[in-house]
Order: C-alpha cells, then sequence, then structure tokens
C-alpha cells in the first residue's frame, strides 16, 4: 500500500486533493501535513530553524487528521511560520477518541525565499478516507484553495 513518495496529488477541478502515504498512520499524517505545506511553497527550500510543540484531538481519526491540519494551518496564518519537517511522536486512543502530540519544524515565510504557490484557506472533510491496513496507511483529504 505505502508509496515510494509520501504523498501524490490526484485530480480535482478546483481544489486540492491529496493522498498521503505511511508505514502506518503516524507516517502518513506526517506525509500529510507535508504536502499540505508542499501544496503552498517548495518545501525543500523551508529550513527546521524553528521548532514547536503541536497537540490535536479527534473524536475519531477522520477529526485528527482535520485538527491535524487545522493547527498547523493555524500556526502558519498566525506566525507566519513555514512548515517542513513533522515529526509525531504519538497518536494514542483517549477515552473521548484520539490524541496526537508532534514536533514540527520551519522557518518564517520569506516571500524573496520562499515561492509562493497557492494559499491554502481551508482543510476540509470532503472525500476525507483513511484506510488502515498491515501493509500501510492512506490518508485522503480536500484542501480548498
Amino acid at each position: 500500500m505505502p508509496k515510494k513518495k509520501g504523498f501524490e496529488f490526484l485530480e480535482h477541478t478546483a481544489d486540492a486533493y491529496i493522498a498521503a502515504y505511511g508505514k502506518d498512520l503516524t507516517e502518513a499524517f506526517e506525509n500529510a501535513a507535508l504536502a499540505m505545506f508542499e501544496t503552498m511553497t517548495d518545501t525543500k527550500k523551508v529550513k527546521p530553524l524553528t521548532e514547536r510543540t503541536v497537540e490535536a484531538k479527534g473524536s475519531d481519526k477522520q477529526s485528527l487528521l482535520y485538527n491535524w491540519l487545522e493547527k498547523l494551518l493555524v500556526i502558519f496564518e498566525v506566525e507566519n511560520l513555514l512548515l517542513s519537517k513533522f515529526i509525531i511522536e504519538k497518536i494514542l486512543p483517549t477515552d473521548s477518541g484520539f490524541t496526537l502530540t508532534a514536533k514540527v519544524f520551519g522557518e518564517p515565510y520569506d516571500p524573496s525565499k520562499h515561492r509562493q504557490k497557492v494559499g491554502v484557506k481551508a482543510v476540509t472533510y470532503h472525500q476525507m478516507e483513511l484506510d488502515e491496513t498491515s501493509k500501510g496507511a492512506v490518508v485522503k483529504f480536500i484542501l480548498d484553495i
């Protein structure tokens, strides 16, 4: 199930439709985050100079994915911080769903260094899918651009 590449852009008429892959859900969520920022800029040019701890919660795995990506988008919007490295330390079940703890790394957006591709307005639940097997995990989601 996992591809050599961590994510790919799928066909969609108006928005960014992404499939992110991993050996497990943790890696698929990391690749989903990278894909979201790759939608905005060339992440290879974003140095991991600043570190943040991010926590997200969800009542199920889909809401956890949504909340994870939404928190990262808020970091970009509020702090003007582009992110390029994501290390999810744990995804744990709780009485009310799931919780995720991660370290994320990046640097402030600099228009002279970071070419802007498209702006991401929001993460959506539309056509969101999560598939976990013993061979790996795939998450699919749409970004409103």
